[in-house]
């Protein structure tokens, strides 16, 4: 698989009414939306959702700058989030996947402070933040599904600020497999079989790493027997080896 094209290209947005998704029908409801409605509200809650984009590899979902007027439920692929330092220098945010929403960052100040680019192709429910507002005021479950999902961005914030402070390179990577293969796995992949979308590079800057000290570590996780590495797959074989290395049920 070639690097990540990192053009500002713009995504496609599908127009098509048989485009369009319906909440009520997505096999990835349970993990954007709230449970508890029934059927007659879920057909309600369609309202959320305008339209679908696509977005190719490399292609930016937004910029930062970019006017903020919706939130993004990710219907397939996977996305980073990144900001640029005064001297161009890329820093990596996050790493977001289907079943995921992300856009929540343009809210304080109407306009987005991150870059959101696809690391492969994927596609997007975009969902007007006006419509947001509007059935939240209708149904209560879904302000506090809005707000669980800020709180989560917080709490995972402050799990970065952990890992970035006290963790050694082989906790931080430890508990980044451990995190990302938890969160395939709630989507019905593999507990122990992942393919990474990212590139070292892209880990590294998360983690706040050096690329050759990322390369370092997953050979030695290999060597170790705790990993099976082939350049982007990788087969965690040692899970409770990699738990107690960061000694946690990592949420970042």
């Amino acid at each position: 698989m070639t690097d990540i094209n990192t053009s500002k290209t713009t995504a496609t947005t599908i127009t098509s009414d048989k485009f369009k998704v319906a909440c009520s029908n997505c096999n990835l409801r349970e993990l954007c939306l709230p449970m508890g409605f029934n059927a007659e509200e879920m057909l309600r809650l369609d309202e959320i959702v305008a339209t679908r984009k696509q977005v190719k590899q490399g292609q930016h979902l937004f910029t930062n700058g970019d006017p903020f007027t919706s939130l993004y439920a990710i219907r397939t692929g996977f996305f980073k989030t990144c900001v640029a330092s005064e001297d161009g220098r890329e820093q990596v945010t996050g790493f977001q996947m289907a079943g995921e929403i992300i856009g929540l960052d343009g809210i304080v100040t109407d306009h987005h402070n991150c870059d959101a680019v696809a690391l492969e192709d994927a596609e997007v429910c975009i969902m007007p933040f006006s419509n947001v507002e509007h059935l939240s005021r209708e149904f209560p479950v879904l302000q506090r599904h809005v707000h669980k999902i800020m709180s989560r961005e917080i709490v995972r914030e402050n799990g970065m600020m952990m890992m970035l402070g006290n963790m050694r390179a082989e906790e931080r990577l430890a508990a980044f497999l451990l995190n990302l293969v938890q969160r395939l796995h709630a989507r019905g992949f593999s507990q122990s079989e992942l393919i990474l979308r990212m590139t070292r590079e892209e880990i590294g800057s998360y983690l706040g790493l050096k690329l050759e000290t990322i390369s370092r570590t997953f050979s030695k996780f290999s060597e170790d027997g705790i990993i099976e590495v082939k350049q982007r797959y990788v087969r965690i074989l040692d899970a409770d080896q990699l738990k107690q290395l960061c000694n946690l049920q990592t949420s970042i």
